[in-house]
Order: C-alpha cells, then sequence, then structure tokens
C-alpha cells in the first residue's frame, strides 16, 4: 500500500461515519476486485440491473461483472429511437439495482453531481430501489464549493472530450461557464442526506476512478 492509499484509508471512516448521519451507508475497499466482490454479494440473482453514464463503472470492472452475472439489464445503449430511449428510461426507474458514480464527495458525506440530461442525478434522488455509487477516494473534497469547483474544472472537460461534445471546454480543456447547446453543465444536484435510510450505497475505492 503506497502512501497515497495508506492515506485514502485513514480518511474513509470518518466519510462512511458522516453518509451514515445521512442516511446512506458507506464501506471502503483497498481495491476493485474486493469492491466487485463485494457489490455481486448484494444483488440476488435474477434482479434488475440499469446504470447512468458513468467510466467507473467501466474501469473498476463492475460492468464486465454485471453483464456476466444472471440478471435483468436495462440497457438505454439498444434504444434506436427517442420513444424506445423514453421507454427504457421508465423501467430503469423501477430497476432493483441502480448503478453510478458521483462526480464529487465531501469529507461531511454529500454527493455533488452535474447532469446534462439529468436522467442519472434523477435515478439518483428517486425510483430505483437501491442505488450503488461506485467512487473512487479521488473524487473525495473539502467541502461543496471545492466539490462543484472539481467538477467544473476537471470532470467536466474530460468528460466532454470522451463524449465528443461540442462544447468549448472540450475544445480548451477548461470550463468557459458556457450556455452552449451542447452544454451538459445544466443540472446541479447536492444531496446532503437520504430520506430512506440505506437506499443510497457508497462504496469507496482506494484508487483513481473516474474523472
Amino acid at each position: 500500500m503506497n502512501y497515497k492509499q495508506q492515506a485514502f484509508a485513514k480518511a474513509a471512516p470518518g466519510i462512511i461515519k458522516n453518509l451514515e448521519k445521512r442516511g446512506m451507508e458507506g464501506y471502503y475497499f483497498e481495491d476493485c476486485a474486493s469492491m466487485v466482490k463485494a457489490v455481486l454479494s448484494m444483488m440476488p440473482e435474477g434482479s434488475v440491473l440499469s446504470w447512468g453514464g458513468s467510466a467507473s463503472l467501466t474501469e473498476s470492472g463492475m460492468m464486465d461483472a454485471i453483464q456476466k452475472g444472471n440478471y435483468t439489464l436495462i440497457d438505454r445503449a439498444t434504444a434506436q429511437t427517442d420513444q424506445e430511449r423514453r421507454e427504457i428510461y421508465g423501467k430503469t426507474v423501477m430497476s432493483d439495482f441502480y448503478f453510478c458514480s458521483t462526480n464529487a464527495l465531501t469529507l461531511d458525506g454529500e454527493l455533488v453531481n452535474i447532469d446534462g440530461n439529468g436522467n442519472r442525478v434523477a435515478c439518483l434522488i428517486h425510483g430505483p430501489q437501491h442505488v450503488m455509487l461506485l467512487v473512487g477516494m479521488n473524487k473525495v473534497v473539502k467541502d461543496l464549493d471545492s466539490a462543484v469547483k472539481r467538477v467544473r474544472t476537471q470532470a467536466c472537460p474530460a468528460n466532454a472530450i470522451r463524449l465528443n461534445m461540442n462544447t468549448p471546454c472540450a475544445v480548451t480543456g477548461t470550463c468557459a461557464d458556457c450556455l452552449s447547446p451542447e452544454c451538459f453543465c445544466n443540472q446541479i444536484v447536492v444531496t446532503r442526506r437520504s430520506r430512506h435510510a440505506g437506499r443510497i450505497k457508497v462504496f469507496l475505492v482506494g484508487q483513481e476512478l473516474g474523472f
């Protein structure tokens, strides 16, 4: 375990305690393999699973694991028309387990997410029975101001480039606080508490995941 991982391990218990006081469950793992194994153990075979856009889901190996498992998968990427996308979204809202990450997590246990269409944050807020957040410790910040700054200056430009978006940040690599047609900084959501205890589960990993 290197020094950065040691620091992650020392910070995790306090974050988990603060998540719990906000009605969310928190777990810490040194690596992605142990995290994936633990998450799979929580989901009965035959469960209905869906997910929002998340590089962490792929990088951690979770996507491969759920695709190989005995689950019913709801994948919006299979939609061919706008109507099919609407129908798939309706099914996603009723899923048993919904996977995503968070753009930032404060030391005090608050989740901060910035979204384009809003489907990811909508499912985080309400709908799926369980929300499984896969979060690299690189996304932990001091407070809400630091969280929004991190998302706007680090996560969004990288995501815009990944998704080949026509935004200023995709061209320059820096946030221009734009209102361009393809801007995906449209919804800024702070989850300060879950009203339904344990619905949101945060799986912290002592590695860098996502943006």
